[in-house]
């Protein structure tokens, strides 16, 4: 029996070290080779820039898709080659993901895709991805399989000027100098360098120091022309129009695109003109008559508390009056009460008196008949009041 449990957990032993042993073969393994449209090709394909994309200095440019769709031209390809049956996932950061490319029959325009793609290669070893970006800032896309990851670069240039913006204070002084901000955009906001912007002055309400301006292309001003325009010292506004010159070495969009932003390309700016003399006349005499007012109204709140005081004044000495007879009102009556009060006992006094004499006089009267009465009659005597 023993024998029978060692030959057991022998070969469960030699099963589980053989399945150990099995796993690398299974192990996810992936190369990823990404390449761009080369039209120049015969026939034009694809073209693999070597070791291009793999960091943030070699980030793999492709143009904007201006145009609404995505085709070759606009997207780098990356195909990954893994082990057969395993899925493929791309995250994309600052860029877009496609499947497939722009055709008639299935339109894929700048509006499609997402920044994450799983692709499943049941049994084939291969996943591709289409990467587009409408942004000119460096963006990513991570290809994963399992525990495998590899990182490219991309970064968009940006397209055709599509939109100019103007940024100019909303008012300035008669005869002071103002500065106007022109800001070239393609049709997704990226900022243009080195457009030609020209300036156009409506009816001479100002003038410009510079007609023409490029944008600039350092970090402080890309994509952005400054004019300095000196307002009139008479009128109301200045109106000035700005707009790419015709000679201009980065060119314009020929015409709105389906789908995207219209074209702005010759905003204007409008500048109120103040006089600040006649606004200082103007809020000096506003001043004036609000101190008159002020006086106005102080004095009427001055009498209004002084008759206040007095109408107090009044008021105190009338309660004060009406007190005062009210107390010699209270006094004489009682006086009058206490001499009444006087009257009176004496009255009672006199009456008790006058009472107590008739009484006794009775009494004397009865005791002398009584005294008789006993002389004369011993044996029927009569007993003497008290």
């Amino acid at each position: 029996m023993n024998s029978f449990k060692k030959i057991a957990l022998a070969v469960a032993a030699a099963m589980t070290l053989g399945t150990v042993a099995a796993a690398p073969a299974n192990a996810n393994t992936m190369s990823v080779v990404a390449t761009t449209w080369k039209a120049s090709l015969s026939p034009a394909d694809y073209d693999a820039p070597a070791t291009v994309g793999t960091s943030l200095t070699t980030a793999i440019v492709r143009p904007v898709p201006a145009d609404n769709t995505i085709d070759n031209t606009d997207v780098v390809r990356l195909v990954a080659t893994v082990t057969a049956g395993t899925s493929v996932t791309a995250t994309a950061t600052n860029a877009t993901i496609v499947s497939a490319l722009h055709s008639t029959a299935a339109p894929v325009g700048a509006s499609s895709g997402s920044s994450s793609l799983t692709v499943a290669t049941g049994t084939g070893t291969t996943a591709t991805f289409f990467v587009y970006t409408k942004t000119t800032a460096i963006g990513t896309v991570v290809i994963t399989n399992g525990p495998v990851t590899v990182t490219y670069y991309v970064q968009g240039t940006a397209g055709l000027i599509n939109n100019l913006s103007v940024s100019a204070p909303a008012s300035g002084a008669a005869g002071t100098k103002q500065d106007i901000l022109v800001t070239a955009t393609d049709v997704f906001g990226n900022k243009i360098s080195g457009a030609s912007i020209a300036a156009t002055v409506f009816a001479a309400t100002a003038t410009v120091d510079t007609a023409t301006v490029t944008t600039g292309a350092t970090l402080t001003d890309f994509g952005v022309a400054k004019f300095t325009a000196t307002l009139p010292t008479t009128g109301t506004r200045s109106l000035i129009m700005f707009a790419p010159t015709v000679t201009s070495p980065v060119s314009t969009t020929a015409a709105d695109v389906v789908g995207l932003t219209a074209r702005t390309l010759a905003p204007f700016a409008e500048i109120a003109v103040r006089d600040l003399v006649s606004e200082l006349a103007a809020e000096k005499a506003a001043k004036d008559a609000a101190l008159a007012a002020k006086a106005v109204s102080d004095a009427a709140v001055l009498k209004a508390a002084a008759d206040a005081v007095a109408a107090k004044a009044a008021a105190d000495a009338a309660l004060a009056a009406e007190k005062a007879a009210s107390a010699k009102a209270l006094a004489d009556a009682k006086v009058a009460s206490d001499a009444a009060l006087l009257a009176k006992d004496a009255q009672i006094a006199k009456l008790t008196a006058d009472n107590a004499a008739a009484i006794k006089s009775l009494k004397d009267a009865f005791n002398k008949l009584a005294r008789q009465w006993n002389a004369k009659n011993p044996k029927a005597r009569v007993t003497l009041v008290k």
